[in-house]
């Protein structure tokens, strides 16, 4: 797979550099996981932990989710890799997890947040836990949460087959 990334611009108009900045971040996990086998994927890091690849997809499918789906859209759906009795499902359960699976829910996601923040403006409100959250503090904090995550991804793969690079 060929993941195309482009970093943003020095200029840019808040709005268009916030979301420059997301898919920034959003191309970078694909990048970290691109030519890697299923196995490969599924590598956990160091011990106790049970972070890998494959699992921060999952991971930022169900991020993806939360904040476009739950929050900002005000939707009450299920979580796609955990549930209540099993909230690092997303992390944990990857030994038999169907790859593929995986890329095409944080796929959807990530277009389904895609539509969602194209509808608003950046001081629209949705709600998380009965408090305003504004598209632009969900778009920072996604911003945020990728940033941390393609950290962990980087170690991931430079583990993996030694690759490395932003």
């Amino acid at each position: 797979m060929n993941v195309e990334r482009s970093e943003p611009p020095y200029e840019l108009a808040e709005r268009d550099m916030l979301e420059s900045w997301l898919e920034y971040h959003r191309a970078t996990l694909e990048m970290k996981c691109a030519g890697l086998s299923d196995a490969q994927l599924r590598e956990r890091s160091v011990p106790p932990s049970s972070l890998s690849l494959l699992g921060l997809v999952r991971h930022m499918a169900d991020v993806e989710l939360n904040w476009f789906r739950r929050v900002l859209s005000v939707q009450d759906v299920p979580g796609l890799f955990w549930t209540r009795e099993n909230p690092d499902g997303d992390f944990d359960d990857v030994d038999d997890a169907p790859v593929a699976e995986a890329f095409d829910a944080w796929r959807a996601e990530c277009d389904n947040a895609r539509a969602v923040a194209g509808r608003m403006a950046l001081d629209d409100t949705g709600l998380r836990r009965g408090e305003r959250v504004s598209l632009r503090w969900v778009y920072v904090h996604m911003i945020e949460e990728y940033a941390r995550h393609n950290g962990h991804a980087d170690f991931l793969r430079e583990r993996i087959d030694g690759a490395t690079g932003d």
